[in-house]
């Protein structure tokens, strides 16, 4: 895409981070009127613009998360009249998104938000597009390439596994344990993000002289959730911490402790959903806290993916354009915190 034909900032979008509508509430509850609306004077970037088309892929939703991503970008292009979203179907794998996103392709969008079924997999879309000259904003799971995308907006896969950790070592130490028995319930494992997740779980025990005692391998749906749990807790007849990397997975994991009758140890939860901080606030059971990875990330693309096909940047940055990556904080969401975060819960 060529730079700016003047050189001026439009102030008013640096507020990103705040501009979301999650989607996907249990308990038939609206989402929260978080997302920036056209025409908000706090916000002269969302006052209309040139009009814009930005295509958008995601694979289909099999659990919370997922659905909540499609829910907010859909929502949040809705916000603004000078966006027309046009939503292609993903498909049942890499292969069939990669033949939908070449159709787009041809259309010749604006800009194309794309959260891929694997990043690997669909590298080489993200790099015909880019040189048919369509933006490409990369969501969540990462093109390797730089060459493949124009932004990537991403959680911090690593960071949550360091965030686990970290907890979990702080609460052994208040409880005095000194040679703790821990588990690990991870994703998907042909994910990069799985991987990362679990990578920085391992070296952050590891700097405090810990170690995983057994890992298993879930899907991130509360089915895989339960059965997964149900082998570890089979294999480990006692335990002190585990870390269950998704917290709709983590239904099934609750599900299989109390079938098992299984109490004495503490649970972290993954990714922020509203029914586990709700789990976690009412007390009662081993998940004590999550750590995030919001489907927030969805509304924040699209507002991103619009300023960069009008030719915006950001407020408070010295540069004129939209970075070229953005990483979302993992947070640590407690007992003491929870009410601060339900909103941004899926």
């Amino acid at each position: 895409m060529a730079g700016h034909s003047r050189r001026a900032v439009v102030s008013g979008a640096a507020a990103v981070g705040a501009a979301v509508l999650l989607g996907g509430c249990t308990g038939g509850q609206a989402p929260p009127a978080a997302q920036i609306l056209a025409g908000d004077a706090a916000h002269p970037n969302a006052a209309p613009g040139r009009r814009v088309v930005i295509g958008f892929s995601a694979p289909a939703a099999d659990h919370g998360w997922l659905a909540a991503i499609t829910n907010n970008a859909r929502r949040q292009a809705r916000t603004f009249s000078d966006v027309e979203f046009k939503m292609v179907a993903a498909g049942a794998n890499a292969a069939a998104q990669r033949a939908a996103l070449s159709t787009l392709i041809a259309e010749r969008p604006d800009v194309i938000v794309v959260l891929p079924y694997d990043g690997k997999e669909l590298d080489g879309f993200g790099v015909e597009a880019m040189r048919a000259g369509v933006p490409v904003v990369n969501l969540d799971r990462a093109f390797p390439n730089p060459a493949a995308f124009r932004l990537q907006i991403k959680g911090d896969n690593y960071g949550m596994g360091v965030a686990a950790a970290r907890f979990i070592i702080a609460r052994l130490a208040t409880r005095k344990v000194d040679r703790p028995v821990i588990g690990e319930i991870a994703g998907l494992d042909f994910l990069e993000l799985t991987q990362e997740r679990s990578r920085g779980f391992r070296d952050t025990l590891a700097a405090a002289g810990l170690s995983v005692a057994n890992r298993r391998a879930a899907g991130f749906t509360a089915d895989t959730g339960q059965r997964e749990a149900a082998h570890l807790l089979q294999a480990l007849p006692h335990l002190h911490a585990v870390w269950n990397h998704d917290d709709d997975q983590g239904v099934g994991v609750l599900a299989a402790v109390e079938a098992a009758k299984r109490g004495e140890f503490f649970m972290v939860g993954g990714a922020g959903s509203r029914q586990a901080m709700q789990t976690i606030k009412a007390g009662g059971t081993v998940l004590e806290a999550t750590v995030t990875y919001s489907p927030s990330m969805a509304s924040s693309a699209i507002l991103l993916a619009r300023l960069i096909a009008q030719q915006r940047g950001l407020a408070d940055l010295a540069e004129f354009e939209v970075p070229k990556e953005i990483v979302l904080a993992s947070e640590t969401i407690t007992r003491d915190n929870a009410d601060a975060y339900l909103h941004f819960g899926f």
